[in-house]
């Protein structure tokens, strides 16, 4: 990862730190039963850490995403607009699909309901507008990833893999991928276990998913996820001094 590159994602990072500051800073409010039970240092903590977490979301875990992909040479676009053309036989295989997995009477397999929502050749067709978090390309190939939070719930994964088989339907050789930039459940991918998205993607095998590492060595090379890492602590030796004092 060049210094440059490194450098931006410290400043997304300090940005979102001292936002958090801010912000803790001035909703301060006296909760003594909390202070004498917990300690004053534990509920501040607590309230910053809460302010973190809304500060570091999708837009900044977009943007580090981008970040790295034209680190990695690609051409990228973010909130990417695509006007698909697909045959309506397909979208209506796509809706039917949707809906056995929500009810629960099928179990997801990407290839499979790939090659279905692809079967269809012939008939009238519909236009359809998709929009992906992230576009990539590189040689020709063209990229693009629906960014979630670690734990989404039904109906975001659901509109995800819609727009994904509408992208495949459009044009086969798009590759389309449901990212989550970390693993809540632990480092390896069968780790994961919010139930949720499972019932629309097999989590665990579905080659469209990429969890965690698997994401951010997916935007860069197989060292990213641990030069990301670094990146973070080396960011977290100076911003801890400041969150301290609160």
């Amino acid at each position: 990862m060049k210094a440059e590159t490194e450098k931006k994602i410290e400043g997304i990072l300090k940005k979102c730190v001292i936002g958090a500051l801010d912000r803790t800073a001035k909703n301060k409010s006296h909760r003594p039963f909390h202070e004498v039970l917990l300690t004053k240092e534990i509920v501040n903590a607590s309230s910053f850490e809460r302010s973190f977490s809304t500060s570091f979301g999708q837009g900044p875990i977009e943007e580090i995403s981008e970040i790295i992909a034209q680190d990695s040479g690609y051409e990228t676009k973010r909130q990417k607009e695509t006007q698909v053309n697909v045959f309506k036989g397909a979208i209506d295989e796509i809706e039917r699909i949707s809906s056995s997995l929500r009810a629960g009477e099928k179990t997801p397999n990407w290839s499979l309901e790939v090659k279905k929502v692809q079967a269809y050749q012939k008939g009238d067709t519909e236009v359809r507008r998709v929009i992906s978090d992230l576009w990539l390309k590189k040689d020709g190939v063209e990229t693009y990833i629906s960014i979630k939070t670690v734990k989404p719930n039904l109906d975001q994964t659901e509109i995800a893999k819609k727009d994904m088989l509408l992208l495949k339907a459009h044009n086969p050789k798009y590759n389309t991928y449901f990212g989550l930039f970390y693993n809540p459940g632990g480092e390896k991918r069968t780790d994961y276990d919010w139930t949720m998205p499972f019932k629309i993607f097999d989590m665990h095998k579905d080659e469209v998913v990429l969890i965690g590492k698997d994401y951010w060595n997916a935007l860069g090379d197989k060292n990213t996820y641990s030069d990301l890492l670094k990146i973070f602590e080396h960011v977290g030796k100076e911003t801890r001094k400041a969150i301290a004092k609160l």
